[in-house]
């Protein structure tokens, strides 16, 4: 629990804020010494050993430069939050403090006096109507009540009382003496200065507390939790720091913004705040990457044992994540975003998206989570994309977007979770307009499943999703769109893969439900579950040729629905998966079609 400020108006006006700078900056010179450290013990030191000499004593003096890598790491991560906290408390301290001195100048110009409780004397002024006398001063509070014992706005002849210049007909907060009006407006502005000044000192007062090294030298899981907690701290203590920089900020100004930091100081705000770096739209590919996997192994720890809220499926998927981001992958791997919210978040790249030419993201749907599957079989779907777009573009990369709370069976009839999610795809889609280094970047979204609900919800938003060319809808339950036009980028660039062998593609409409089976006959009419058929000829897109997909079931022995999760699988669907990705390189002129239902 937080302990009350008890910073008074003479010690906001006397603060030295430049003494709270040259801290952070002493602790950030403490940050970059342990980096650098670690940096040599893991590359010239232990990197050296490993690849020179293969003996027991060798490894055993590998196993102990990592245990000092650790150690190093751990300073790094502790002293570069310490250092944030103090410069985001310097940085929001300076407004109070230029506002609280503003009013004291006031103040001493009108010859009034600041008492130690914040009150203000003023002198007497004006003339009694009634007696003809000189109206008395008094001394007022500022009407915020938050200094001081006396009641908001309660205006005295200075010994307690009620100023005498107060008639039966006028209003309380209005006096004759002209004094009184100037003396409450400087009371009210110290006041309110000082007020928000304390909560800035309660906020980081408790952030710092908690940035407390246990005692040893052991690094392990638990000391990784807590360091979790400790951005988490550091996060909320600097949440309106961080609104007034960059949060309240479009991802084209936030791109703006990183672009005039040096490179020092962005490296200090991904050391300060990996979890708000990582995943804010309009930061750079190269950044979030690095700011997601400095942070990834805090949440994981973090996760360790807990059992509520899908902890151990969400840490069963960042593992595997973990597990892909370790090993070199052609494209490469760069994470974009994740965090534990709902069923739990993750973006993913194949190919830097801020290089590529050709971008897709890629929207998944019915049942996906961020879970022990999630990694080999969604993740690995993008991997696919980027892989065959590639033959036709080198310049391409393909992403997955988990950005949203995919539905789960007893959901999947709801437009709920696409509603939800198609704000936040179109900010991630903002983001990947704004920090592409091409003029004119070519840039696809892919909706599976339910996901294409969702992109085509974003479609149907105002202005349609930012930057997008052209739009694959697979496997597709309907857009919630009457007519492919409606998708906002022209119907020849809305392309449909709809397998003969996809059940999902074939659910009939709400009022034409007869059978709860999925792959039950068609209705008699081109209505699906969420609308026109987007296979259909009235729908208007362009069907890709996408085969017949495998068989259900039984019947191919590749589980319930084969061929509603292979349109990406060259191997389970070739004619999907070369299309997607001609379409995605920008050869869309080049696919093979089929007729439409």
């Amino acid at each position: 629990m937080a302990t009350a400020s008890a910073l008074t108006w003479q010690q906001l006006r006397d603060l030295k804020l430049s003494e709270l700078t040259d801290a952070a900056n002493g602790w950030s010179a403490a940050s970059k010494f342990a980096d650098h450290a670690r940096e040599r013990v893991d590359g010239d030191m232990s990197g050296k050993l490993t690849k020179t000499q293969d003996s027991e004593s060798a490894r055993s003096a590998v196993k102990r430069l990592k245990r000092l890598s650790e150690n190093y790491h751990y300073i790094q991560t502790e002293t570069g939050l310490i250092r944030g906290t103090l410069d985001g408390l310097a940085t929001e301290l300076t407004s109070p403090q230029r506002r609280l001195r503003d009013a004291l100048d006031d103040a001493a110009s009108q010859g009034y006096k600041v008492n130690d409780n914040g009150s203000i004397d003023y002198p007497a002024g004006g003339k009694n109507e009634i007696t003809g006398d000189a109206i008395p001063g008094g001394s007022i509070m500022g009407n915020n009540g938050l200094i001081g014992s006396g009641n908001p706005g309660l205006h005295s002849d200075g010994n307690g009382k009620l100023d005498p210049s107060l008639g039966p007909d006028t209003p309380l907060l209005k006096s004759p003496n002209p004094h009184r009006a100037k003396a409450q407006d400087i009371a009210d502005r110290l006041a309110h200065a000082l007020r928000e000044a304390r909560e800035i000192d309660e906020r980081y007062s408790t952030a710092l507390h908690k940035l407390k090294a246990a005692h040893g030298l052991t690094v392990d899981t638990k000391t990784w939790a807590n360091v979790a907690r400790d951005v988490n701290a550091v996060g909320n203590a600097a949440r309106e720091y961080l609104a007034d920089h960059v949060l309240d900020k479009s991802p084209t100004e936030r791109k703006e913004w990183w672009n005039h930091l040096s490179k020092e100081e962005r490296r200090e705000y991904i050391a300060s705040f990996p979890d708000v770096i990582g995943n804010l739209d309009g930061i750079p590919a190269t950044a979030r990457d690095e700011a997601n996997r400095a942070n990834l192994p805090l949440v994981i720890a973090s996760l360790e044992g807990q059992t509520a809220d899908g902890a151990q499926d969400k840490l069963a998927g960042l593992k595997g994540i973990q597990t892909k981001l370790s090993h070199d992958s052609h494209p490469p791997m760069y994470l974009l975003g994740f965090g534990t919210d709902g069923k739990g978040r993750a973006i993913v790249s194949y190919g830097n998206p801020d290089a590529a030419r050709n971008v897709s993201s890629y929207v998944p749907g019915l049942g996906t989570a961020l879970d022990g599957d999630f990694a080999d079989d969604t993740v690995r779907r993008a991997y696919q994309t980027a892989k065959d777009a590639q033959k036709f573009d080198p310049s391409s990369a393909s992403i997955v977007w988990l950005g949203y709370d995919a539905p789960s069976f007893k959901d999947v009839m709801s437009t709920t979770d696409a509603n939800n999610g198609a704000p936040d795809y179109n900010s991630f889609m903002n983001g990947i307009q704004a920090t592409n280094e091409h003029k004119d970047p070519h840039i696809t979204a892919i909706g599976h499943s339910y996901g294409s609900l969702t992109v085509g919800t974003a479609a149907r938003q105002d202005g349609g999703i930012p930057g997008a060319d052209d739009i694959i809808l697979l496997g597709s339950p309907g857009t919630g769109a009457d007519n492919a036009s409606e998708l906002n980028v022209g119907k020849d660039h809305v392309f449909v893969g709809s397998a003969d062998n996809d059940p999902v593609t074939k659910l009939p409409a709400k009022e034409n439900l007869l059978s709860p089976i999925v792959g039950a006959v068609r209705a008699g009419n081109d209505e699906v579950w969420f609308g026109p058929d987007p296979a259909s000829r009235e729908f208007g897109a362009t069907r890709i040729e996408s085969g017949d997909g495998p068989l259900p079931l039984w019947l191919s022995g590749e589980g319930p629905t084969p061929a509603h999760s292979g349109y990406f699988d060259s191997s389970r669907n070739p004619s999907a998966a070369d299309n997607i990705a001609k379409i995605v390189a920008g050869h869309s002129n080049s696919v093979t079609t089929e007729a439409p239902r």
